[in-house]
């Protein structure tokens, strides 16, 4: 695969944050569509993202509502 395209490669909570899915360009994309509503990262957030440890898409998106709860 040369690149990533959104509409031909849909990720979905299942998808595993791989190299190629935890830009923050698709993660952005992806808590757009899962949690519908406005958001800022902050380093942490996408230190957590790419710390390297087994997670998906749909673990991001639990851990953003979970930090965005938090600070409600």
């Amino acid at each position: 695969m040369t690149g990533f395209d959104w509409h031909a490669d849909p990720i979905d909570r299942d998808t595993p944050i791989t190299p190629t899915y935890r830009n923050t360009q698709n993660v952005r994309r992806f808590l757009t569509a899962e949690c519908g509503t406005g958001f800022a990262f902050d380093r942490a957030f996408m230190a957590w993202i790419k710390d390297g440890a087994a997670k998906t898409m749909g673990d991001v998106a639990d851990e953003w509502q979970r930090r965005h709860a938090a600070d409600a």
